[in-house]
């Protein structure tokens, strides 16, 4: 293949290996950055890299932060005895949109995949268990309602029941096979309020 520039090349390819960009779309933003001033590239180039270098986890939630622990987890205003547990931060955010939840949250870092090669212990569960207090907690299980999704989510009511707290699930008005970010803040509302015991 004849390739016009090389540096163009490059980041066509970089763009690319992101999730649910392929080649064409790829080349359509980075001839779409070609145009734009200077400024506004090097500018979302020192975005990126202050991103990488400031956010890291939050030791407590797992969650994403820039300061440990995150806002969330400091919060005063939280509920304290709730903790929603979902698999990725892009998850959190989609809850957070509601409004609705004022608990805190427990992000594992994905779901149970054994195609994937992941396991229990790839995930952070021995963290949510550690902040397993007493029997007055709930604990809502937010998964995306897909066969990894609930796998996981019977594989942690089993290990939370015995323990004391209540388990519950959000309800079934998040549609199977749909990612949580992907869902409306009315719908996951619903969902949060419809939520039953696990």
């Amino acid at each position: 293949m004849l390739h016009t520039s090389q540096s163009l090349e490059s980041v066509i390819e970089h763009l690319s290996s992101l999730p649910t960009i392929g080649r064409k779309t790829a080349q359509r933003i980075a001839l779409y950055l070609l145009k734009q001033p200077r400024e506004e590239v090097v500018a979302m180039a020192r975005a990126l890299v202050d991103m990488k270098d400031k956010t890291a986890y939050c030791t407590i939630c797992q969650n994403i932060t820039e300061q440990d622990p995150c806002a969330i987890c400091q919060s005063p205003k939280r509920e304290r005895n709730v903790i929603c547990v979902v698999g990725e931060p892009s998850d959190v955010l989609a809850v957070e949109k509601t409004n609705d939840y004022h608990g805190l949250y427990h992000v594992l870092g994905g779901v149970i995949h054994p195609l994937d090669g992941v396991g229990p212990d790839d995930l952070k569960i021995k963290e949510l268990l550690a902040r397993i207090g007493n029997g007055d907690q709930e604990v809502i299980l937010a998964l995306n309602p897909n066969v990894e999704g609930e796998m996981t989510t019977l594989y942690l009511a089993k290990l939370l029941k015995p323990l004391g707290v209540k388990v519950t699930r959000i309800a079934r008005g998040v549609p199977l096979g749909s990612a949580l970010e992907f869902v409306d803040e009315a719908t996951i509302s619903r969902a949060l309020e419809g939520r039953v015991e696990a």
